[in-house]
This record gives C-alpha cells, sequence and structure tokens, in this order.
C-alpha cells in the first residue's frame, strides 16, 4: 500500500534512499525551542503519525530543547523502523536562558555526537550536519575546516556515517570536500528566499541532497496575495502550495516541515499529491526574485 509520503519520490541520501519529504522535529520542543513540549502525548502522536504516513527521514539535534526532541524520538519510535534515517546537527549549544551559542571547538564537536548517540540510542549516527553560526540565519565564507576535521576523526572511528553542512556557501562546500565526502546541505530556502537557487542545481549535478530549513518561511510564515491565490484556485492551503513548490523546484531538494500538530502534519505530507501548473508556477515567481549572492 502507497503511503503519502511515497508520492513525494525518493532522493539517495548517504547511502539511504528517502521519500523526499520527511519531518522536522525541531518544534517538538517548547517555545523558542527550548524546554519540554506543553503537549508530550500529542509530540508523541506526531512522530507515531510520521512514520504511518510513511515519512523514513526525520531531522533533529541534541540541542533542541535541549534534548528534549531527541528523548521523544527515542521514547517513541525505538526500537526504530529499519528504512528510518535520523539525521543530527552538531555545532551550537543552548545557554542556561535559551540562547544559541556556537559550539564548534573539538571536544564540543565530539561531546555533541557522543550525547545524540546516548539520547536516540544508536552505535552510529547515520547523517550529521555540521551547522555553522554565520551570520544571523546566513552564513559567511568562513573557513569550516577545523571543526569539519573533527567530525572526519569521528566518522573514521565509526561514530558518523555520512557528514552534511548547514548554512554554508559553494566556497565552503568545496574546502570541505577536499576533506571527505558532503551528501547534504542544509540552508535557507523558501519561495520568497531564493538565494541558492544556482546551489541546488550545482548540488543536484552532484548527486548531493539540498534540505530548505525553514521552508514555509520560518518564524515569519509566508504571505502573499499570489501564494493565496495560487493556493485557492487548486483547492489547497498557502503551506501546501509552498510545499509543493520546492517539491517540484529541484529533485534533490528534501523537504522537512516541522510542526507539533498531527492535522498539520498530515496537511504538509498531503502536499505530495499537489502538482503546480505552469500558470501558478509563473505567478509564483514573483514571490522572490532569484539572487546569485552565493552561487
Amino acid at each position: 500500500m502507497t503511503t503519502p509520503a511515497q508520492h513525494a519520490g525518493t532522493f539517495t541520501l548517504g547511502n539511504r534512499t528517502v521519500h523526499r519529504l520527511g519531518y522536522g522535529a525541531m518544534q517538538l520542543a517548547g517555545p523558542g525551542v527550548f524546554g519540554p513540549p506543553r503537549d508530550p502525548d500529542a509530540a508523541r502522536a506526531v512522530l507515531r503519525e510520521a512514520l504511518t504516513l510513511g515519512i523514513n527521514h526525520i531531522d533533529t539535534s541534541d540541542y533542541y530543547g535541549p534534548y528534549v526532541t531527541n528523548q521523544l524520538i527515542y521514547d517513541t519510535l525505538h526500537p526504530y523502523p529499519d528504512d528510518l534515517l535520523i539525521v543530527t546537527k552538531v555545532g551550537a549549544r543552548r545557554s542556561d536562558t535559551g540562547a544559541w551559542l556556537p559550539a564548534m571547538a573539538p571536544h564540543e564537536l565530539e561531546s555533541a555526537v557522543h550525547d545524540n548517540l546516548r539520547r536516540l540510542g544508536l552505535d552510529a549516527l547515520d547523517v550529521v550536519n555540521l551547522r555553522l553560526m554565520g551570520d544571523g540565519h546566513g552564513p559567511t565564507d568562513a573557513s569550516l575546516a577545523e571543526p569539519l576535521t573533527t567530525l572526519v576523526h569521528l566518522k573514521a572511528q565509526g561514530l558518523i556515517r555520512h557528514i552534511g553542512l548547514s548554512n554554508i556557501t559553494p566556497t565552503q562546500l568545496a574546502e570541505a570536500q577536499s576533506l571527505t565526502d558532503i551528501v547534504c546541505v542544509q540552508n535557507m530556502y523558501n519561495l520568497a528566499h531564493r538565494d541558492d537557487d544556482a546551489f541546488i542545481d550545482d548540488l543536484a549535478r552532484q548527486g548531493i541532497a539540498y534540505v530548505p530549513f525553514f521552508p514555509l518561511g520560518g518564524f515569519n510564515p509566508l504571505q502573499s496575495a499570489a501564494l493565496q491565490n495560487v493556493a485557492a484556485s487548486l483547492n489547497a492551503t498557502p503551506m501546501q502550495v509552498a510545499l509543493a513548490w520546492l517539491l517540484q523546484r529541484a529533485p534533490n531538494i528534501l523537504l522537512i516541515p516541522g510542526t507539533s500538530s498531527v492535522h498539520h502534519l498530515r496537511e504538509n505530507v498531503a502536499a505530495a499529491h499537489l502538482t503546480l501548473p505552469g500558470t501558478a508556477l509563473a505567478a509564483l515567481d514573483d514571490l522572490g526574485a532569484p539572487h546569485q549572492t552565493h552561487a
């Protein structure tokens, strides 16, 4: 029986094949991605429903909460289905008040990998993204050789199977590829924020997955008359249209929209059934003219 997530197609992430519509666990933590969820039972229900819908790619991190989402994933889904790929990230930590702080020193990265392993109940992490703090939500071209070298050593020890990068530029990707294979890039990209257009196409040619964070706008959800009109014409929600646009944008795009609601999770996954006609795509082009800042 075909599950809803399967309608989005598949792509290779590391040595695994995943459905292109996955799930991001960040919103399972409390407000501001800090502390426990308001309703732990609802959070666990979302995780169970994700698997029921055919999702086999979950994105998480031990600094969500911190520790909250990984513990929820373990408590709810362990032992994990054979086809479930859990991707985590390192490179940050949380202050006592919830602030996001860089954590790129070798001992911090080693500790983060071991913390993710322990709380997820795994012997090895399939994919670890090195998250660069950059400038706000945008990347800089600072060298990543030093922190990446630490992850390469952990990969050699068998604790990490594959490495990805988050919040980076093409220059940083080239530097990273001189040190190790990179299987995915996780950057900010959505209908209204298209700086990575050329980058996505280059990654597609290399067979590297591109995983947009804030696919629905993040803390400032996408809003426009054009998006509303296209959604109304297709009997869909604006967020479904935004996700469908990303799925049609490039075959290497993997989606990890997050939610703490089973209802919204089902709505998101239903976007896999939505095909945008040429007229809709033309109308949506006005939402974000391509910028080649990082090309």
